[in-house]
């Protein structure tokens, strides 16, 4: 089957990221939106980013407009708003989709991962994926939980 790390995906500069340099790490995965109610876990995700990134934690955001036009901007226009209303120094990478015969295929292999509660498609901004270092173990975190209440499962797997 296959792991997180034999994907690729670009970065908000279209740059290609191959997810094997992330092997050995703990992944938080989040598809993010600008104009969404939860844009402010922004914070608490580069809180949690800046608290562990030395002891392995990587926090990716994969910015998506599919949920009610909530991500209407560029890559550059995206990245610019992080920076400079939520501090966001973690990865960003383009804007993708995460639903439909579009989906990233980072995204459809995380939604058969982890299921949500109501099946695999992911029904928010902000939908959360945990991954082990060794990659085997994806948990999922509705778009209601907040970065600081993933903590303790963070510490966990660090």
């Amino acid at each position: 089957m296959a792991k997180i790390y034999d994907f690729k995906a670009l970065n908000n500069k279209g740059v290609e990221v191959d997810f094997k340099q992330y092997e050995g790490k703990v992944l938080l995965i989040v598809n993010t939106a600008s104009k969404c109610g939860f844009t402010p876990q922004y914070d608490g995700l580069e809180a949690l980013y800046q608290k562990y990134k030395d002891q392995g934690l990587v926090v990716i955001g994969f910015p998506c407009d599919q949920f009610a036009h909530q991500e209407p901007g560029t890559n550059e226009e995206i990245a610019e708003f992080c920076r400079l209303n939520h501090g966001v120094t973690f990865p960003l990478m383009a804007k993708i989709e995460v639903n439909g015969e579009g989906a990233h295929p980072i995204y459809q292999y995380l939604k058969t991962a982890a299921r949500g509660t109501f099946g695999n498609a992911i029904k928010w901004n902000f939908t959360k994926f945990l991954i082990s270092r060794d990659g085997e173990k994806v948990e999922r975190f509705a778009p209601t939980t907040t970065p600081a209440a993933m903590e303790d499962n963070i510490k966990a797997l660090l």
